[in-house]
């Protein structure tokens, strides 16, 4: 598949809680998807929205040995990345104001 000329920031991180200990997955933590404040998230068994602080909470952050089957399948779908430690507030802020704005609610400022 072709790569993407768009750029994602992206986390990639291990879950440390009972059921799903040891899962690697990604958040995308610009990419709001909902008008509660969620982000996107992808692992092997597909992308989902989340909470990106609780992500957090219940994960740690993935070596590159780690998440390099996960990256190279996105890779394989046309993702073209951009590795950040953490969200950025600012951006996720702009991000979620277009999500509110397209379902016609009140901008966050």
């Amino acid at each position: 598949m072709k790569k993407d000329k768009y750029k994602t920031d992206v986390v990639f991180r291990v879950d440390t809680k009972l059921d799903f200990r040891g899962t690697i997955f990604a958040l995308f933590p610009h990419e709001c998807c909902d008008c509660n404040g969620n982000v996107t998230t992808f692992q092997h068994v597909g992308q989902h929205s989340a909470n990106y602080n609780y992500c957090i909470s219940i994960s740690r952050p993935a070596t590159k040995k780690e998440c390099a089957d996960l990256k190279k399948e996105m890779e394989g779908r046309g993702y073209n990345f951009n590795i950040v430690k953490r969200q950025n507030y600012k951006k996720w802020l702009q991000s979620y104001n277009e999500v509110k704005e397209r379902s016609g609610i009140k901008k966050v400022s």
